[in-house]
């Protein structure tokens, strides 16, 4: 049997998502496995123990490149992955609850288990060139993410979830 792993799948356009899935993979340690949603196949879903996705909201939405990993999963995996947990991490300008809303819907059909609280990170970027810019974590939600991955992994190891 394969060794227990917690897939962490991100998107980042400025950088907040892809740090905070960086610190959620540092704290999982060699449990964790950080790859960018463009990369991630079906057989990956199939072959982790838990997932955490971490993605920004772009127009009350999660990003683009998440939406079409899961456009590209979702039937490949429907009925495989039922009861693994999941959590997540969305970097928002406001409140990225549009984005959390339609991952805990795909999340759902997939009948994943949620294991943590959503975890939003508002950069209260509102205007065009905030939004553009590459983007400072503060460290707190560095720490967070860390301990978040940290907790997720675990969990997975010790059969919890």
């Amino acid at each position: 049997m394969p060794s227990p792993q917690l897939l962490i799948i991100w998107h980042s356009r400025t950088g907040t998502a892809e740090a905070l899935a960086a610190a959620a993979a540092e704290g999982a340690g060699d449990v964790g496995l950080l790859k960018p949603a463009c990369d991630v196949e079906p057989q990956d879903l199939l072959d982790a123990s838990g997932y955490l996705f971490a993605c920004p909201e772009n127009l009350a939405s999660m990003s683009g490149q998440m939406k079409e990993m899961f456009d590209r999963c979702y039937y490949p995996v429907l009925g495989k992955i039922e009861g693994r947990p999941y959590a997540s991490i969305i970097a928002a300008g406001s409140d990225g609850e549009g984005a959390q809303r339609q991952l805990d819907r795909i999340a759902k059909g997939w009948r994943l288990k949620r294991v943590a609280d959503p975890f939003i990170v508002v950069t209260e970027a509102q205007s065009q060139a905030e939004i553009e810019a590459r983007k400072e974590v503060h460290r707190g939600d560095i720490d967070d993410a860390k301990t978040l991955g940290e907790a997720l992994a675990q969990g997975i190891e010790l059969g919890i979830f």
